[in-house]
């Protein structure tokens, strides 16, 4: 029993005691980044029911929106060379969330007077790229506020040890997912009571809860214009209290100057012009030639950019971004997935956020619980584990494309139906998406130059992020060999425009499985046999 309690002091109370009042701001801006999936549903199933997309068009959409988060090299950069300034960022980008939620308000209730200026598709492709530039404008100034909400001094101004330094920052980084997740938690439970009657609306009510969901979404800025304001306050008082004692304060960032980096500026300039160049144009293969040309000028960056280190932690640094680099970059199966289970396996809008419920929830405690893991282990071998585990949690999915939940429903009275397995599948697979990120951006909280924090952040973010964009890239090309549709009709006219066709979603899914498996372990393998061997 003192084993028990001994590890859920350690694991869940400890995390408590660390907290610290400076760390709510940065918190409530990753919190408005958890909070931003409120539209997820609602934009799911209207993609699903009245865009005429495909899927593998809505992959390679998901590749543009990915490709903004690459931004948070120059942005990071200029939030170190604007420091005391970075709050205005924070508004723009809430500007720009508020701007995209509106403009998919306006499409869903005012589809016909929008219609007439824009295509109901290309509204949506301009709400689908607004989202995650506002985004990423406040997660580069969140991550600075990290840096920030971890004290060097007491209230006594007495200073803080290293060690109690490193504590701190690995407290914040892993708050940090948690607020993140928290935010997912409160959007699922918001999306089972918005959907508890959605079984019973007509069509006309439905859409007018889809558009309400969306003014509800307007919060989301909100949280964040109050957290940097939060942020203001919690630091002047610290300073009033320190100046009535006598004391100094003693700024975060050092007395160093950070210098303009024109590598980084030039180069990221050069990266937005050639992205939008090539994006603009229509040139044929346009993603690819981006995503090459992307992942080249971030590597230039980052390898001019680690010259600051010294040389044993440079190559541990690459090593492991490399490593988390081609996990992340595993395709996924896309939507025709969820298309499947709307369709054949009658998962509807609540259910759906149950699931998203119960995944936020568990991965909140997953999170904790496996920090000590975290904490003891390598990157190495988190990764290995991660990929075994991802590819066992596709196999659920495989077997109910294939009928095992018939089979399972009718040994077991129906109790072990096809949304029992997905709550068990989804109640394993929910801890394992945000663990890898978490020793990365501790390791760089703690080695970075001081004040080169927000770019270090920046940079090593774009690259890692650029695999979520190898990941779309992926997905895309897989659902162009194994071609999936779902039927879409016209919102005004009720016209089917194509039909539903499933046939080729169990191959695509085993596909994936076996990439999900094999690739990042064989990377791992070759990483650690090299220099770049990662022992962090």
């Amino acid at each position: 029993m003192k084993k028990i309690y001994q590890f859920f002091d350690n694991t869940f109370l400890d995390l408590g005691r660390q907290f610290k009042w400076t760390y709510l701001p940065p918190l409530m801006v990753y919190v408005a980044a958890g909070i931003s999936g409120l539209t997820g549903i609602v934009g799911t199933f209207f993609v699903k029911d009245y865009l005429n997309l495909s899927a593998a068009f809505l992959a390679g959409l998901g590749f543009w929106a990915g490709i903004p988060w690459a931004l948070k090299m120059p942005l990071g950069h200029i939030v170190d060379l604007i420091w005391k300034k970075k709050n205005y960022m924070v508004y723009l980008g809430a500007s720009l969330i508020a701007l995209s939620l509106l403009i998919m308000y306006g499409l869903i209730i005012h589809t016909k007077e929008m219609s007439q200026i824009f295509r109901v598709e290309t509204w949506f492709v301009i709400s689908v790229i607004l989202a995650p530039v506002g985004y990423v404008i406040q997660d580069v100034v969140a991550d600075a506020m990290t840096v920030e909400a971890v004290p060097l001094i007491d209230d006594q101004g007495k200073q803080f040890s290293k060690d109690q330094i490193k504590v701190m920052h690995t407290t914040m980084q892993t708050l940090g997912r948690f607020a993140i997740i928290g935010g997912t938690v409160l959007v699922a439970v918001a999306n089972v009571i918005l959907f508890r009657n959605v079984d019973s609306l007509d069509a006309v009510d439905k859409i007018q809860l889809y558009g309400s969901i969306y003014i509800y979404a307007l919060i989301i800025p909100l949280i964040s214009i109050f957290g940097v304001i939060l942020a203001n306050y919690l630091r002047n008082k610290k300073i009033r209290n320190l100046k009535i004692q006598g004391l100094k304060f003693k700024d975060e960032r050092g007395d160093e100057k950070p210098k303009v980096n024109w590598w980084i500026l030039g180069g990221s300039l050069i990266f937005v012009i050639f992205s939008l160049s090539v994006g603009s144009f229509k040139i044929p293969l346009a993603q690819e030639i981006v995503f090459i040309g992307s992942v080249i000028i971030i590597l230039f960056l980052m390898f001019n950019l680690i010259k600051e280190l010294p040389e044993n932690l440079r190559l541990t640094i690459v090593g492991t971004a490399v490593i988390i680099f081609v996990f992340r970059a595993m395709p996924g199966p896309g939507p025709g997935l969820t298309w499947f289970e709307i369709d054949v396996l009658n998962f509807n809008e609540q259910f759906f956020s149950i699931l998203s419920l119960l995944a936020s929830v568990l991965t909140l405690f997953g999170i904790v619980l496996l920090r000590p893991f975290m904490a003891k282990n390598t990157i190495a071998k988190i990764i290995i584990v991660l990929s075994v585990a991802g590819a066992i949690l596709f196999l659920p999915s495989i077997g109910m494309y294939y009928g095992f939940h018939n089979w399972t429903s009718s040994v077991t009275g129906g109790v072990v139906d096809a949304k029992f397995i997905a709550i068990i599948n989804t109640a394993l697979e929910s801890p394992l998406g945000q663990i890898s990120m978490i020793p990365l951006l501790a390791w760089i909280a703690k080695n970075a130059p001081a004040h080169l924090k927000a770019t270090f952040f920046a940079v090593f973010a774009s690259f890692t992020n650029l695999a979520l964009s190898a990941s779309a890239l992926g997905t895309k090309y897989i659902n162009q060999i194994f071609l999936v549709t779902r039927e879409v009709k016209d919102k005004v006219t009720g016209e089917i425009q194509t039909n539903a066709d499933y046939s080729e979603l169990g191959i695509l899914l085993i596909f994936v499985t076996l990439l999900t498996l094999i690739l990042p372990i064989l990377f791992v393998f070759i990483i650690n046999n090299s220099k770049y061997k990662t022992s962090e």
